[in-house]
């Protein structure tokens, strides 16, 4: 990492990241254009970052504990 030596991110990790982030924006993107009613679009917006931070935090600090956990 170039700014500090606390972050130990191998390639894999930004592969999986960017994965994420991009399944995040084409499911919003996804909703955006068939969803014509504002509030069940920001409902299922809501409900696809709320799985992206969690899927994040897992993966980052196990909060689940599940075997593809981070430390």
């Amino acid at each position: 990492m170039g700014i500090t030596d606390e972050i130990n991110w191998s390639p894999f990790d930004f592969i999986i990241m960017g994965s994420l982030l991009i399944s995040l924006s084409i499911g919003i993107n996804f909703v955006s254009t068939r969803v014509k009613n504002l509030k069940n679009r920001v409902l299922y917006i809501g409900i696809l970052v709320l799985i992206f931070m969690l899927i994040w935090a897992e993966l980052a600090v196990g909060v689940f504990g599940t075997p593809f956990a981070g430390n």
